[in-house]
C-alpha cells in the first residue's frame, strides 16, 4: 500500500513510524513533513490546508490510504474530498469534526445528551460575558474560544480582572481570530486530568491505552499553557473501574449522540477527560490524535495500524481485536526557548543521529528541518523523546538520558514529567 500522512509535526512522526511497522505498507508520503520525518517517509511540498492539491497528489501517485492527522483540514473537510474522489481517507468528515471545532456544538451536545461535563454559559457578546463573570463572582473560571487555536484557545483565569481581560482579548482584540467570535464560560473542575484517545467507526468505540498530558510550560504546573510539554502512558489516576465508568457515561454516549445528529463519528475520537470528586467529566473533545499523547500510546500499540484504520473506514471495527505492550511510555517534549510566545528559528540540533534519532529512545519530530544534511529547530516544540520500558520511573529515566544526549541553543523542557498531579 501508498500512504498519504498529512501534517507535520510530533503526532504525524508518531503514526508514520507506526504505519511503518506495518507488513501492507510499502510507501510513506507526508505533506509537508519535517526534517525528522524525511527519514521515514517521502515529504511533498503541499500544505496541509491544501485540500485540492492534497486530492490531486493523492490520484496521481495512486495512493490508497491518506491518513488527515490535524484538527483543520478535519474541520475543513479533507476527508469528504478524498472520498468524493474516490479515495480512502482516515478521520472524521467535517460534520463530525465539528466536536472539536466548535466549543459551543461540543457543550451543547453534551448538555442534550447529559454526558457529564463543567456547567457552562455561551456567548457572542462579550459585555454579556463580562456581565455573567461579575455575576457568578467565582473563581478560577474557565473562558474559552469556540473555534480551533492550536491547543491555546482556553484561559484559566485566577481572579475576576483575569477573566474579564480573558473575554476582551479573545472577543475584541481576536487573539484568536474569528475563532473568539463566541466563547464558553465554565466553571472550573478539579481533578486529576487524563487522556483517553479511542478508535471507533461510528457504532463500536476501542478505547486506547490511557496517557496523561503536561500542558504548562514550566515545572511543577506553572507558565503559560502549551500544546504539551510531555506525557505518560498509562495515567496512573485511570484505574480500571474510572474506565468503565467513562465508557459507560461519556465515550459510548458520545459516538451515540454523534449519530443521532447525523453526523457519525469515523477515526480517533480524543477525550479530554477530569477525575472529580463527582466522577469523571469532558473537558474537551478533539476529533484526532492528541499531540503528544500519540507519543506515548501508539508505541504501546501491538496491532497492526493500517488494519485498524482500514477496519474503521469499512466499519468493521468489532471484527478486530486490538492488542496493546505492556509497561508504560513517557515522552519529554524539547521545545525553543521562549515557547509558547516568541522563540527563534534556525537552531543547529546536535546530538542526533543520522536518522535523526538518538540510543535509548524513540526521537519523534515536532519542529525540525532539514538543510544541507543538517537538523535545524523549526518550531516552538522541536522534539518529543520518548521511551518505552516495564515501569514508568524506567521509562521516564530512559527518556530523560536521551534529551541529555540531545542539544539546541535554548532548549528548554520540563523536568517533572510524571512526576506531577
Amino acid at each position: 500500500m501508498k500512504i498519504l500522512m498529512v501534517g507535520s509535526g510530533g503526532r504525524e512522526h508518531a503514526l508514520i513510524k507506526k504505519l511503518a511497522e506495518s507488513p501492507k505498507c510499502d510507501k510513506i508520503y507526508c505533506a509537508p513533513g519535517n526534517g525528522g520525518i524525511a527519514s521515514d517517509a517521502e515529504c511533498v511540498n503541499i500544505g496541509a490546508m491544501d485540500i485540492d492539491n492534497m486530492v490531486k497528489f493523492a490520484k496521481d501517485n495512486a495512493v490508497d490510504l491518506v491518513f488527515v492527522a490535524p484538527d483543520d483540514p478535519l474541520a475543513a473537510g479533507m476527508v469528504d474530498s478524498m472520498e468524493k474522489a474516490g479515495i480512502r481517507a482516515f478521520g472524521p468528515n467535517a460534520d463530525a469534526a465539528i466536536i472539536e471545532a466548535s466549543k459551543v456544538f461540543s457543550k451543547n451536545l453534551m448538555k442534550k445528551y447529559g454526558i457529564p461535563t463543567a456547567k457552562y454559559e455561551v456567548f457572542s457578546d462579550p459585555d454579556k460575558a463580562i456581565e455573567y463573570i461579575e455575576s457568578e463572582n467565582t473563581t478560577p473560571v474557565v473562558v474559552k474560544a469556540d473555534g480551533l487555536a492550536l491547543g491555546k484557545g482556553v484561559i484559566i483565569a485566577q481572579t475576576i480582572d483575569e477573566a474579564k481581560d480573558a473575554v476582551k482579548s479573545i472577543m475584541e482584540d481576536k487573539k484568536f481570530g474569528d475563532s473568539g467570535n463566541n466563547i464558553v464560560i465554565e466553571e472550573y473542575l478539579t481533578g486529576p486530568e487524563v487522556s483517553v484517545l479511542a478508535f471507533t467507526d461510528g457504532k463500536v468505540v476501542k478505547p486506547m491505552v490511557s496517557s496523561k498530558d503536561h500542558k504548562r510550560a514550566y515545572d511543577n504546573d506553572e507558565g503559560l499553557n502549551t500544546g504539551g510539554m510531555g506525557t505518560v502512558s498509562p495515567n496512573p489516576y485511570y484505574t480500571d473501574k474510572i474506565a468503565q465508568e467513562c465508557y459507560d457515561t461519556i465515550f459510548i454516549p458520545t459516538i451515540e449522540a454523534m449519530s443521532k445528529e447525523g453526523r457519525k463519528f469515523k477515526g480517533c475520537l480524543y477525550f479530554g477527560l477530569m477525575i472529580t470528586p463527582n466522577g469523571p467529566k469532558v473537558i474537551e473533545y478533539n476529533a484526532r490524535f492528541g499531540d503528544p499523547e500519540a507519543q506515548v500510546v501508539l508505541p504501546r500499540l501491538k496491532t497492526d495500524l493500517v488494519d485498524i484504520c482500514e477496519a474503521i473506514i469499512d466499519e468493521k471495527l468489532s471484527d478486530i481485536d486490538i492488542e496493546w505492550y505492556d509497561g508504560a511510555a513517557a515522552c519529554v517534549v524539547m521545545a525553543s526557548g521562549g515557547y509558547p510566545l516568541s522563540y527563534k528559528k534556525g537552531v543547529e540540533i546536535k546530538g542526533l543521529d543520522e536518522n535523526g534519532g538518538v540510543d535509548g529512545a524513540i526521537v519523534y519530530h515536532a519542529g525540525t528541518k532539514l538543510e544541507n544534511g543538517k537538523l535545524y529547530t523549526n518550531g516552538g516544540r522541536v522534539l518529543g523523546v520518548t521511551a518505552k520500558a516495564d515501569t514508568l520511573d524506567e521509562a521516564l529515566d530512559k527518556a530523560y538520558n536521551a534529551v541529555k544526549k540531545i542539544n539546541f541553543e535554548g532548549a528548554h523542557y520540563r523536568t517533572d514529567i510524571g512526576r506531577t498531579k
